[in-house]
Parts: C-alpha cells; structure tokens; sequence
C-alpha cells in the first residue's frame, strides 16, 4: 500500500544542481541554522545520496576533515517537530526523510504494520484505525514521523504503563555511515544506541511496530481539579495505575496554597457498549478538525505574566471539580494543539524554549524546589504539564526513567532566562534527573554525563560505527555526542 505523506518543498537527491542552502529551526523557532536539504523518496535514494555525499566530500567531522571529508556531515529530519536542534546541521546536509512515506504492510490479525520512516502518526491512525488498530505510544502531536519517533524515542501519556515508542518496535532498517542498511532488533547495541539517539547512529529507513487494539476512535475520560501541588502528586501516585492514559496540567504562576494547582485529565480507549446508540455505527471514524492557522507575524510579549496568569486562572476554574467517562474525540485528548496549524507562533518571532525535566520518585522534593523557583520566577508557561513516568526504557538516551517528569513552555525573550534555565538544570542534574534531548536547544554539555550514565557507551559506539562523523548535527556539536 503506497501513502503520500507530509512533505515540505524541498529538491529531490536526483537533481544535479545544489539546492540553495535553508534556514532551519526546530519547532521553538530558536537558533536557526542554513543546511542543504535533500529529500530521498526511496530507500534506494537515501543509500544513493548518503554515498554521493560522501564522495564528493560533504559528510565527515568529529576531529576535522579526516581523509579529505569536509566537516559538517548530515543529519535526518522528518517533520520538524523537536523542538530544539537536534534536526538542523549548519553548514552542511539535512535529508528530509518525510518522502519515505508508504505503508509496506499491515498484519491485522496480529496487530504489525511495516512501514517507512517517513510516514506520520497522523497517518498511521488513518490507516489503522478502521482496521481497529491504534499506534502504541503517541506524544502531544501525531504530525511526528516514525523515524523521529525512534530516534527521539517519544514518549505519551501511557508511559507509565506502556514505556515509550521504541519498546514496540520490532525490528527497523537502518541506513549507518559506511553505506550498509543493517536490520537492527531490540537487545542489540545498535539498537539501544538508535532508540533516544536523535539520528546520530544512521537514517532509519523503515520499522515494523507493534499496535494497540481499540474497539472505537473514542476515548473514556475523567477529569478532576486539584487544588496543590501536594494533592497532585499524592493524587496520581496513589490512583494513576487505574487508567492508560494520564496527564496534569498545571498551573505554575499560581501562589501560595495554591501553588502548583492542577487540572488532572486521565483515560482510556472508550469500548463499543460505552458508545451512544448514535456513534455506533462508524466507531472507528476519525475525523480531526482544525481551525486557520496561526498569523505569521505576531508581536513578542504576547505571553507575558499577566495575559497567561489570566488564561491559567480561567482555565482551571472553568475544568470540572470532578467529571468521569466523558467521551472525547481521540484528537481533542491526544493532541488538542493540532488543530491550531503553526501554534508555535504565538510566541512571536523570538520563538520559545520547551524545558522538560525527569526526577526519581524518591526526589519529589527536587521537584517541589523547581516547582516554587519557577513560580516565583514568574514564568508566563501556560503549556505546563506534570506526568508520571514508569521503568525506564532501553536507549541508551532514552529520557524517560521512573519518576516525575515536568514539561513547560518559556518565551525565548524573557529576561535573564538563560542564567534561570541553568539553576533549574542544576537542581535537576543534582537529584539525578535528566532533561529530554528532544526538546534541548541550551543545556550546558558539561551536565550531560551525569543525566545519562550510558553516554560514554553511545559514543563509543558512534566513534566505531562512524569514525568520520558521517551522520551530526548542531545538537551534536553543541553537547559533543
């Protein structure tokens, strides 16, 4: 089954002149960088542009310009949804992996699908819903490829019962800097160094992954207020075991007693006997909405302290004190933000920087200091949410470990926030906590080896399996991975 899937206006490898050099940023829109896009629309193209790169010297780089190689190598990118710049490679090649888009197979009996690393979650659920089948694990936008899933190994609101993306990868194709595709299982080296490995192990070209069975397109949901962060937590260590799905947001201008209030959302894939007499004749029908997208041109200082500790106060007075089995659309539960197209610019041209910690369940009190020097820091974040996560998970910078995780959104133009950020990494990096890649665009590389104990591992294996530096990226550089 062949599948057009997103795609960005790129030129193609087999086109003989070189493309002008773009602006690239992740999806915070911070430190942009020029690269060379390429866009391969076969595996066969990948292989052909990876070589061709190389033999014109265009790859190579960790330690300079070894046999003749120029410095500034490649790097994959699906559809620009990390938010820092783990997908942009200054000075030199970015493969657009978005025109690996088809469907190779689906095993509805068994609940695999085949596909290549190009194709979208969005699209996936196309696919499989109607077939009764849902994707295991699913961050807060589907518009992420497959390949970006493995290689930033996204996590969901089911971590704590399902683990992240790459457990349910049962094998992948890997394009490594020597030119070989490599079929890499999990309980392998490469694996575990490709699941979290932000693309810096090679292009993934296809994967097979393991699914979700679900009677409708439907999701069972309870939500509830809560009126401290005390409560929260207290609250989802001792009943978060009873749902799949769970997430808090939580309001981090609030004061006081207040401090730390929260909306706690959590759920379930709604079965067939819960649908109204209505909605059953198309259980499965998934049919997102979305509105115009943002303007591009807004003026910076739109969220400021005062306009979000407004908003946060609306929103958690307007949440339910306590509602259950309320049915929500899969979109408006996974990924409300999708339906506003470009939402990152709301945060005006100087973009935003998305922060996002774990700590162990023994390091609540880490958590609690965070909590209180971000809102006594006044940080305009409406987009703060709290989740539990479950055991950690294989990749070796995998982010996810048993514990606390907090993400929150920061104007990139706030004051003094890069001296703040920094303290708050050092709180985090002191109760062995690790921050996600993923989202990363400032984090000093010195605290790096401290988040991950097997970082040293992965660039062992990166100096073995890619001595020349075939395959970096700015994030590369900036953390020397």
């Amino acid at each position: 089954m062949a599948i057009r899937g997103d795609t960005v206006a790129v030129m193609p490898v087999q086109q003989t002149t070189s493309p002008a050099p773009r602006l690239l940023t992740g999806w915070g829109r911070t430190a942009p960088s020029r690269s060379t896009v390429l866009r391969p629309e076969s595996p066969g193209e990948a292989v052909t542009a990876v070589a061709a790169l190389r033999a014109r010297g265009g790859c190579g780089g960790r330690g300079g310009t070894s046999r003749g190689l120029a410095p500034r190598g490649l790097i994959p990118r699906g559809l620009g949804r990390a938010y820092g710049d783990a997908a942009q490679n200054a000075g030199g090649t970015v493969l657009d992996a978005t025109g690996l888009d088809r469907v190779r197979s689906i095993d509805a009996e068994r609940g695999l699908v085949e596909c290549e690393a190009g194709v979208s979650l969005h699209r996936l659920m196309e696919v499989l819903l109607p077939l009764g089948w849902f994707v295991p694990v699913t961050p807060g936008t589907r518009y992420v490829t497959v390949g970006g899933a493995i290689g930033a190994d996204i996590h969901g609101k089911n971590h704590h019962v399902s683990g992240g993306f790459t457990r349910h990868v049962a094998s992948m194709e890997l394009l490594t800097a020597d030119g070989e595709v490599r079929t890499v299982t999990p309980g392998t080296d490469l694996f575990d160094a490709t699941a979290g490995g932000m693309g810096l192990t090679g292009l993934v070209l296809s994967a097979t992954v393991r699914l979700l069975p679900v009677e409708t397109s439907l999701m069972s949901v309870d939500t509830e207020r809560l009126p401290d962060l005390d409560a929260l937590l207290a609250r989802l260590a001792s009943t978060d075991h009873r749902y799949r799905y769970s997430v808090a947001w939580i309001d981090l201008l609030a004061r006081g007693t207040a401090a730390g209030r929260a909306v706690l959302t959590r759920g379930d894939h709604a079965p067939l006997e819960a649908l109204p007499k209505r909605l059953r004749a198309a259980p499965l029908a998934f049919r997102p909405g979305r509105l115009p997208p943002a303007p591009r041109a807004l003026p910076n200082g739109l969220l400021r302290s005062s306009t979000v500790g407004a908003f946060n106060k609306l929103w958690y007075h307007k949440a339910p004190r306590r509602r259950t089995g309320e049915l929500q659309k899969l979109a408006a539960f996974f990924h409300p933000l999708d339906g506003l197209p470009h939402w990152n610019r709301v945060y005006g041209s100087a973009g935003f920087v998305q922060w996002q910690c774990v700590v162990g369940y023994e390091h609540d009190d880490a958590l609690r200091r965070i909590v209180r020097l971000i809102s006594r820091r006044s940080c305009p974040s409406f987009l703060a949410v709290l989740k539990r996560f479950g055991e950690g998970d294989p990749g070796w910078l995998s982010f996810p470990k048993a514990g606390w995780t907090l993400a929150l959104d920061i104007p990139a133009g706030l004051p003094g926030l890069a001296g703040f950020l920094d303290e708050l990494d050092e709180e985090v990096a002191g109760a062995g906590g690790r921050l996600y890649l993923a989202k990363d665009a400032r984090m000093r590389p010195e605290l790096l080896a401290a988040m991950y104990p097997r970082l040293d591992d992965f660039r062992a294996l990166r100096a073995r399996l890619d001595p020349e530096g075939v395959f970096t990226s700015d994030l590369a550089r900036r953390l020397a991975l």
